[in-house]
């Protein structure tokens, strides 16, 4: 049977080549557009409450655990990466049937807007290896590591989330 370090080095791999590849095939998506598909509109709310849904979640998982109750936080804990998968879906299905709509408010709010929208973005870049990288130190049975990046990757996916709402509630009445 394999032990646990080799293990370890082939999940870091393909957790390194996903971290890559997701950010470079999103890139690539948001210049292709699907033609003769009506805009999907209708998206943007529902993976804004995605991830508002992600960040209640997060937060009821972290007390899950700490109130020892593990079944119910690794429940929560898959959810919450379900939940990620199925935003980048809608996020990219969007953003291929859709134009980008310009943020249109002014003066310090835009400024505001922009840092929270950028610090968004690079954040959920680097949220890729942080949540695989914790989940897989708990698959391997490796709590103690677990827990000490999840203390790194909770807050920095707690605010991916949050920001993603104020992100769509800024620019929301912007939409055409």
């Amino acid at each position: 049977m394999e032990n646990t370090v080799v293990k370890e080095k082939k999940f870091n791999r393909v957790i390194t080549m996903i971290s890559i590849v997701i950010p470079v095939v999103v890139a690539l998506l948001f210049g292709i557009k699907i033609p003769n598909v009506a805009p999907l509109s209708f998206l943007p709310p529902i993976y804004a409450a995605i991830n508002g849904l992600t960040a209640v979640l997060l937060i009821i998982a972290v007390w899950a655990i700490k109130n020892g109750k593990r079944p119910l936080h690794q429940k929560l804990m898959m959810t919450n990466i379900g939940l990620s998968l199925l935003f980048l879906v809608m996020y990219i299905l969007y953003h291929m049937t859709s134009d980008s709509t310009p943020y249109g408010g002014d003066g310090v709010i835009s400024y505001i807007y922009y840092f929270i929208l950028i610090t968004h973005i690079v954040l959920s870049i680097a949220l890729i290896p942080l949540v695989l990288r914790t989940y897989a130190k708990a698959y391997l049975g490796n709590f103690e590591e677990h827990r000490n990046l999840a203390k790194y990757t909770f807050p920095i996916w707690l605010y991916v989330a949050i920001t993603g709402v104020v992100v769509y509630l800024m620019i929301s009445p912007y939409y055409a």
